[in-house]
């Protein structure tokens, strides 16, 4: 409740100077674990990073993983489609607290079983064309397609990202669903027009 609220429609994440973070933390809708399933999303950043959770799993506080010992109640792990204000990263599908990047914008990877990602192909358009679909400073629409072993990131109508993940110990075929804050400068993250159909 500290950095949480509904604001205008939207559901709103926000930290201040006198109110910082120091752990990402999430806020986590509880209607299940989806698997197969579409999401989409209306988005607006001001600074610095957030992303928008699937199949993740819970870490309780005292969790020791990656980089030390979980102090928050509310941290999940798992894939991210991840969002930046600079855009740096918006688009590209992340494993938080695992495997990192997965794949980049205008990616087409496959991870085979026990290995890392491989880069098989590459989207219709380029990292620097799909960037030029994000708006900077206003609403973007996020939707993703999660289906079996694949995931697909469209942004705007573009498709951004997609991944195909046949690492059986560590990828997640179902999962809870987020938002995040990110630790780092002042920021405030903006979430409305939510729309999830499960298969």
């Amino acid at each position: 409740m500290k950095f949480w609220r509904v604001e205008g429609g939207a559901i709103v994440g926000q930290t201040t100077a006198e109110n910082p973070l120091k752990e990402n933390t999430f806020i986590v809708w509880r209607g299940g674990e989806p698997a197969d399933f579409e999401l989409k999303v209306e988005y607006r950043i001001s600074a610095t990073n957030s992303g928008i959770q699937i199949r993740s799993v819970h870490l309780p506080a005292g969790t020791v993983q990656g980089r030390g010992a979980v102090t928050g109640n509310w941290v999940l792990k798992g894939y991210q489609c991840d969002i930046d204000a600079e855009n740096r990263f918006t688009g590209q599908i992340y494993e938080e607290r695992g495997r990192g990047f997965l794949a980049m914008r205008g990616q087409f990877v496959y991870v085979p079983d026990g290995g890392g990602p491989k880069v098989v192909g590459a989207l219709q358009r380029s990292a620097d064309e799909l960037l030029k679909v994000i708006k900077v400073n206003d609403w973007n629409q996020a939707h993703v397609i999660a289906r079996g072993n694949m995931i697909t990131e469209i942004l705007n109508g573009h498709v951004t990202s997609t991944l195909v993940d046949d690492d059986t110990k560590a990828r997640a075929l179902k999962g809870l669903l987020g938002f995040q804050i990110h630790v780092g400068d002042p920021m405030k993250v903006e979430f409305k027009n939510i729309w999830l159909k499960q298969y």
